[in-house]
């Protein structure tokens, strides 16, 4: 079999956890970058080589020869990386970011709208980037992401469940969502990498299963098992209670933009990405078991 090397930047991320093994298990030997690099390597996995990001130290700025790389971390912080991947020898670069590109650029929230520009700018970056260089590139958008307690969005749901005991709910709650588990962004990342038969394509990717808002919130209430206690709220007292949970830690993120969207569509086709490359995404299972408590 020739050398099958591949980085990955983001590697302890929630995706990069689904991802690492699948690489290992179809044979491809990692170099895995992350901030917990040294922590992240106790664990000696066979075919992992933990390193801290370039720049993080006087030590970090080795070339590693590595044509195929998987970037998990923020689609605009691979800029700061460009100039190293491509000494490193890239040939072909994955790249994740984010449907949010398109939801949130006409948020009320002015820290959604900068994201939303960060990732468009990222995107843009990314691709002018690599066509300069002569390098392969994919970009794939997922949408809702969750799973293992780790996301910050179903998982902060399911906190404010465990810590209210209810959920607030603008209106009926009928905007149609298409959550999608990590473990199969990781799935459409191995896909895109191995797929060599396409090249220079953004994706979006979606779950395999479209529901409501309030549906998906019902799901939650039941994967922790709790009787679902869904209250229908008007837009100022949403606010009020956002406002609230966020003077808690664990909550701080939240936004009433949120709220905005409950009733609104959020649907993406990953049909071309199907038929691309075979992309074959399941339900939406909310699972918050013994070793994914959601509530800190």
């Amino acid at each position: 079999m020739p050398d099958r090397r591949v980085g990955v930047l983001g590697a302890s991320s929630l995706v990069g956890a689904y991802l690492l093994p699948q690489l290992v298990a179809a044979g491809w030997q990692l170099h895995a970058f992350s901030r917990q690099a040294e922590r992240m390597g106790a664990a000696k996995a066979a075919g992992i080589t933990w390193h801290r990001p370039p720049g993080q130290s006087n030590t970090d700025n080795a070339v590693i020869a590595c044509s195929d790389w998987i970037s998990l971390a923020p689609i605009w912080v691979l800029l700061q990386y460009f100039s190293w991947i491509a000494t490193c020898g890239a040939q072909r670069v994955v790249a994740v970011s984010s449907t949010s590109r398109w939801i949130k650029t006409a948020s009320s929230d002015p820290g959604e709208r900068l994201l939303a520009e960060r990732l468009a700018k990222g995107e843009q970056d990314f691709i002018n980037w690599a066509s300069q260089n002569r390098i392969e590139w994919i970009i794939l958008r997922p949408t809702l992401i969750y799973g293992d307690g780790r996301d910050r969005n179903i998982s902060s749901m399911a906190r404010f469940i465990q810590r209210f005991g209810f959920f607030p709910l603008l209106g009926e709650g009928r905007g149609l969502r298409q959550p999608i588990h990590a473990r199969e962004v990781a799935i459409a990342c191995h896909l895109a990498l191995e797929a060599r038969h396409i090249a220079n394509r953004a994706y979006e990717i979606s779950g395999g299963e479209t529901l409501t808002y309030h549906n998906m919130v019902y799901r939650v209430f039941e994967a922790l098992g709790r009787r679902p206690r869904i209250v229908p709220v008007p837009l100022w007292c949403f606010r009020l209670a956002v406002a609230g949970a966020r003077l808690l830690p664990p909550f701080r993120k939240l936004s009433a933009a949120m709220a905005e969207r409950m009733n609104q569509d959020l649907v993406f086709d990953h049909s071309t990405a199907s038929r691309d490359w075979g992309f074959s995404p399941g339900p939406f299972k909310p699972n918050f078991g013994v070793n994914q408590v959601p509530f800190e």
